[in-house]
């Protein structure tokens, strides 16, 4: 099977890390018989010193050609000052967008050879954190209307919310088939106390809930989330929000694992084109230093193979290469525990290459 993949790479340990994962995309493509064509484009702020915008229009028409896209990371203090109408993100908004990318898949799992690295006691993670959390990723706040305006002598700075139907409704779905092939256990998080957004949230949401009664289905405020995935993490299977809920909690669900660089994602759309991008930043203090954890991009193509490919062994190959490495002692120095061999993020995509 031949694939064409848009790559991504983007800024600080962007390019590091994406070359880990075509190292072992490329093992897997000779592995099982495949071919995947690459095509490179500047993203973010790489883009901006080259062509004084963060993606080109010939970017992105790039980027909609492809099978898949492979995305790195991009920004850093460099790109601080830029207009905000060029910052490095814009293009990550304008290529969801363009794309149509409604949908956020960010899994979180504790492997169990890391449980020493998180945060919580082993009394609250001994049985293993292993959630999928699915966020709206087009629409909402960082999508709606924004101005700021002179009120009587001051500025006032508006930020509009708002969501359709079609949306909620969509995004709904992918959560609960995305339940129905894991525990059928779905949690639903919005603040339908205060927001007009969230009570049509939820209300669309209770609909669905009756296309799916195979589900077990619960409606919980963002608050209460944030605290639940501190105090019993165990309890969640698959949780949906929208956008900015999303962003907020999947990050604070990612260091229930004791890195941010083991967390693959994934974002698609209504038919098989995806992005696929580890979900930690640019991390600009290290790059170049080949201290990165490749991991999170290398399973976050995994997930491609996956989602995009319907290639299910291959990316099972790839999820258990990572495992293997893991349970032979390799860490890079953010996961680095007493006993372990520590790795650099080149070595490290050498040992899953080998794995595999």
């Amino acid at each position: 099977m031949e694939k064409k993949i848009t790559v991504l790479a983007g800024d600080g340990i962007g390019p590091e890390i994406v070359a880990e994962a075509i190292k072992v995309l490329d093992k897997i493509a000779d592995k099982f018989g495949h071919k995947f064509d690459y095509t490179y484009v500047d993203i973010g702020g790489c883009s901006i010193d080259k062509f004084g915008v963060p993606i080109t229009d010939e970017g992105m028409q790039k980027c909609k050609e492809a099978d898949s896209v492979l995305l790195g990371a991009v920004g850093g203090p460099k790109w601080d000052n830029c207009p905000p109408a060029i910052r490095p993100e814009k293009a990550l908004l304008a290529v969801r967008k363009e794309l149509g990318l409604f949908a956020n898949l960010r899994p979180t799992k504790l492997f169990s050879q890391l449980a020493d690295s998180s945060p919580l006691k082993m009394s609250i993670v001994g049985n293993g954190i292993d959630l999928m959390i699915v966020r709206e990723l087009t629409g909402g706040v960082y999508f709606g209307e924004r101005k700021t305006e002179e009120v009587d002598g001051e500025l006032v700075a508006i930020d509009y919310m708002p969501y359709s139907e079609h949306e909620i409704e969509r995004i709904g779905r992918v959560a609960f088939e995305s339940a129905m092939k894991r525990g059928k256990k779905l949690h639903s998080v919005d603040k339908a106390n205060v927001l007009d957004t969230s009570r049509l949230w939820r209300k669309t949401m209770h609909r669905l809930a009756e296309e799916y009664p195979d589900v077990e289905y619960n409606d919980i405020l963002v608050d209460n989330t944030a605290m639940q995935l501190i105090k019993n993490p165990t309890q969640f299977d698959v949780i949906v929000t929208e956008n900015m809920f999303g962003d907020i909690l999947s990050d604070e669900a990612s260091m229930l694992t004791g890195s941010i660089g083991m967390m693959p994602s994934a974002s698609l759309s209504s038919g098989t084109l995806g992005m696929y991008e580890p979900i930690h930043g640019s991390a600009p203090d290290i790059a170049g230093m080949n201290l990165a954890n490749p991991i999170g991009t290398i399973l976050s193509a995994a997930m491609m193979l996956r989602y995009s490919f319907n290639m299910m062994d291959e990316a099972d190959a790839i999820e258990a290469a990572v495992n293997k490495a893991l349970d032979d002692g390799y860490r890079t120095g953010d996961i680095m525990q007493d006993g372990c061999t520590k790795v650099g993020c080149k070595e490290m995509g050498d040992v899953i290459l080998n794995n595999i």
